[in-house]
């Protein structure tokens, strides 16, 4: 009996790890919205916004909002030399500003390297 519960157990673990999906969700543009460029970084590293740990953060009309929608590593290593927390990135967005955070739904990086 103990080896039926062990094994059940078992699967339930193996079926929930990998129940989760891994790729980031596709960006599109909506031809319909107006489209940003905004300065885009590390908020706690180049914004020097409250928080604990690194989260990406875009400069909209001079005010830093965090972003929720897509993630600081989603767009390449942070801490690498020209990274979110390392340098300061222009990108095109779309989306909404939902009590104090970004709500993204397309956020595209520019291809420039620094512009700060």
């Amino acid at each position: 009996m103990k080896k039926i519960i062990l094994f059940f157990f078992s699967c339930i673990i193996y079926l929930a790890s990998f129940s989760q999906s891994s790729k980031p969700t596709k960006m599109v543009l909506n031809k319909t919205q107006a489209v940003s460029i905004v300065e885009t970084a590390c908020g706690t590293c180049m914004f020097k916004m409250e928080g604990k740990t690194c989260a990406l953060a875009i400069k909209l009309n001079g005010k830093p909002y965090y972003v929720d929608g897509t993630g600081i590593d989603d767009h390449g290593d942070a801490h690498d030399k020209d990274g979110f927390c390392n340098a300061t990135r222009k990108a095109k967005i779309q989306g909404k500003i939902v009590g104090d955070r970004y709500l993204v739904t397309y956020f595209e990086l520019v291809k420039e390297t620094n512009i700060k």
